[in-house]
């Protein structure tokens, strides 16, 4: 199954969207720039009211190691998602306590080798790119990456992924799954019910297809 992951939720509205459009997971976005942000006090409330069959994965942009793990574990998260420069080292330090999607926007020049540094990694997001953005971009870029990615570990396929390209996207990356974040939203933080019904609608359309 391909996995379908609706990012950026801020509200128990929009992840009840997610959870009954099927999805699998849903991210929290801890990253205080983000238009997304949730602190974590109003998070663990959306996380507590999940069923088990969705995972709830928090975002972190550059933290500690301990401050990733501490609120990971303080709202029973299924797992993290760095999505800024971490070292090699701080993927391994959280992984020994939580499961870690590594985060990487793929600007010109972007170079897939830099993956196998990171093996402590669970899975691999790859984002579009673009400058002063962490995630939610709106972005595409050349999908065949993120196929030649796999060699690596599970791809997440993220970067301006919307129910109308999602179909093309999986079968030019063939990921694991994908990310999805202003490709279903009215507005940052706000999603689109009609879109998110239509993107995961959509995947699995092209997974029975497959």
């Amino acid at each position: 199954m391909i996995r379908v992951k609706i990012c950026g939720i801020t509200s128990w509205a929009d992840a009840e969207l997610a959870v009954e459009a099927s999805a699998s997971m849903i991210g929290l976005n801890f990253w205080k720039k983000s238009p997304r942000y949730i602190p974590p006090a109003h998070a663990i409330e959306i996380v507590r009211r999940l069923p088990r069959r969705v995972q709830a994965v928090g975002v972190f942009v550059d933290e500690p190691a301990e401050m990733v793990s501490a609120i990971a574990q303080q709202l029973n998260l299924s797992a993290v998602q760095l999505h800024g420069a971490e070292s090699p080292e701080t993927v391994i330090s959280v992984a020994a306590s939580f499961p870690v999607i590594k985060a990487f926007n793929v600007a010109p020049g972007f170079k897939l080798a830099t993956l196998a540094n990171y093996r402590a990694a669970a899975m691999f997001l790859l984002d579009g790119f673009s400058a002063g953005k962490r995630g939610g971009t709106g972005k595409t870029f050349d999908w065949g990456i993120a196929r030649r990615a796999a060699r690596y570990g599970p791809v997440l396929l993220a970067g301006g992924i919307t129910p109308e390209n999602v179909a093309e996207a999986i079968r030019v990356a063939q990921p694991f799954g994908v990310d999805v974040c202003s490709g279903v939203e009215k507005k940052p933080g706000k999603k689109d019910p009609a879109r998110v019904r239509a993107l995961v609608e959509n995947v699995r359309a092209i997974e029975r297809s497959m």
